[in-house]
């Protein structure tokens, strides 16, 4: 064979095995996931948002994406006010995510998002007799916590705010919208701690009716 002609072979050769490594058409170089987690990094706002799901009645928070012709377009929703309903209010952000990893904010659209929420709930202790009876005695309730610490983390395990129960066992934070978790402290004269609770903060909507429940020994 002769140098020209092998010369010809060995390009063809390496003109295929560069198309069959090249990015499928309409995805780029990325796949529609890390699309995502780049859109999601953008704004804290963003932490804990996951898929739209149509099946989900009053679905406040989610994101949509879809192949364009360089890359993917993402788009994030957060809404607000009675969204079992459908959400009084929403906003919006669309992004480009190139084929390479760019990212770029192509559209927003609007109001603000309110800058405070809060969530809260009562801390209480049970049981407080040793055998409970069919019929529940008053006597034998649960009983309001004081002074138990409740920290505030976020997914990251970073701590942004700490409370302690009142002698009735309430307690509030006051929280930007995003997830986190409540993380339980040990008490004093009760058993372990209570479990973590994690929970999402929409924006203008409080949670109000966290239990935290913790453990006396008592049996």
């Amino acid at each position: 064979m002769t140098s020209r002609r092998i010369a010809l072979v060995l390009i063809g050769t390496l003109s295929l095995a560069a198309g069959a490594c090249a990015p499928p058409a309409g995805g780029g170089a990325i796949d529609a996931e890390e699309a995502v987690q780049l859109v999601l990094a953008q704004d804290d706002q963003f932490e804990g948002i996951g898929p739209r799901d149509e099946d989900v009645i009053g679905q406040a928070a989610w994101y949509e994406v879809e192949a364009a012709p360089d890359g993917w377009r993402v788009v994030v929703r957060i809404g607000w006010g009675d969204c079992p309903s459908g959400c009084i209010s929403q906003h919006l952000w669309t992004y480009q995510v190139s084929e390479d990893g760019g990212v770029s904010l192509t559209d927003e659209e609007g109001p603000p998002l309110p800058d405070q929420s809060w969530i809260g709930g009562q801390v209480l202790a049970g049981p407080t007799c040793p055998v409970e009876s069919m019929s529940p005695d008053p006597a034998c309730a649960e009983r309001p916590v004081d002074g138990a610490v409740l920290v505030v983390e976020d997914l990251a395990g970073d701590e942004v705010a700490r409370t302690s129960s009142g002698a009735d066992g309430m307690f509030r934070v006051d929280l930007a919208p995003g997830v986190y978790r409540l993380m339980p402290q040990p008490v004093e004269g009760l058993m372990g701690t209570a479990p973590a609770i994690e929970v999402r903060v929409e924006a203008d909507e409080p949670v109000t009716d966290l239990r935290i429940g913790y453990d006396t020994g008592i049996r």
